[in-house]
């Protein structure tokens, strides 16, 4: 009998209680976030500088969940023991259950050379890892954005490319951003990829490596430049897919004279064999994000560059030779 009165009425009626009341810190104005954020590979290079820009924002709560397979801690250490900052270690192919409004869904590998290292478990966390957190922002009706990429275009036909053009993928649209070449501080150095190479290679004094013939050509968008566009995609009201990147166009060989003249004049250029089915262009119609979120870039190449030096000369404990 005690047991029925404790879940409803002793003739089989039920009863339905009040929620109990939340706790007062949930109110207090110290606690009180305006967005709670996940980003999910917040500990990489785009996304702890993403987290940087949202803990500027004294509003808001930011959850980062990571695995560590690419990123770093080492990216994120001005924030931990932030009472507005949490960091998880949470691998996206598996589920995860949090509270949170936004969801910027930036967890994959996107350096060649860690991609190859694992490809099936690229594609888990590109396949799996992306319905997860669908499934989480459909669950706690959270706005989420999917950092997709200018790989999608292939070897384009159409130059430069438009978010019309499909290449070979049809993409879901929730709020997708097509993320064109990416550099700034806290790239993974010799990563593979083009413009950590270069960085590296003229602070330890190396050749610059530029793979064959040198004609091919590729954008260059800063990393602040990137994120501040993210956050337009992310609070607007258009879902895209939309084109993030620099239309600024340049060829490898321009890339490595522009490194050899800012960073290390007596480096050599020397030419290395070419990977497989590498795109002969690549260049943003970036029309769409200046007509719908308001955004282009504002950091020119070259400017970009020498904010990366410092960074990599740390890291590879290569001092300048005015310093030494």
């Amino acid at each position: 009998m005690a047991q029925k009165e404790a879940n409803g009425s002793s003739n089989g009626e039920h009863t339905t209680r009040p929620p109990p009341t939340p706790s007062p810190l949930r109110f207090s104005k110290f606690f009180q976030a305006n967005l709670r954020i996940l980003v999910t590979g917040g500990a990489g290079f785009i996304g702890s500088h993403l987290v940087d820009k949202l803990m500027e924002n004294e509003k808001h709560e930011v959850i980062v969940a990571d695995n560590f397979f690419t990123g770093s801690k080492d990216n994120l250490k001005k924030w931990i023991g932030h009472p507005r900052f949490e960091l998880i270690r949470h691998d996206v192919t598996q589920p995860l259950l949090v509270e949170v409004d936004q969801i910027y869904h930036l967890a994959c590998p996107a350096s060649p050379i860690f991609y190859k290292h694992n490809p099936v478990k690229t594609i888990k966390t590109n396949v799996i890892g992306t319905l997860n957190m669908l499934g989480l922002a459909k669950r706690v009706g959270a706005r989420i954005l999917l950092t997709s990429t200018s790989e999608v275009y292939g070897d384009p036909l159409e130059h430069p490319q438009t978010e019309a053009y499909w290449g070979n993928v049809n993409p879901i649209e929730i709020r997708i951003a097509r993320i064109f070449n990416t550099y700034g501080p806290r790239m993974n150095i010799d990563d593979g990829r083009v413009v950590s190479n270069f960085i590296a290679q003229a602070v330890r004094g190396e050749p610059l490596t530029v793979q064959k013939p040198g004609t091919q050509t590729r954008s260059f968008c800063y990393v602040a430049d990137m994120v501040n566009g993210l956050i337009k995609l992310m609070n607007g009201d258009n879902t895209g897919p939309i084109n993030l990147g620099n239309p600024g166009e340049f060829t490898m060989l321009e890339l490595a004279e522009n490194v050899k003249e800012l960073i290390n004049p007596e480096v050599t250029v020397t030419m290395t064999e070419n990977t497989p089915d590498d795109p002969r262009q690549r260049k943003p119609d970036i029309t769409k994000a200046k007509e719908v979120l308001g955004w282009e870039p504002k950091i020119v190449l070259r400017d970009g560059l020498v904010l990366m030096e410092d960074d990599f000369r740390e890291r590879l404990q290569v001092p300048k030779k005015n310093q030494a």
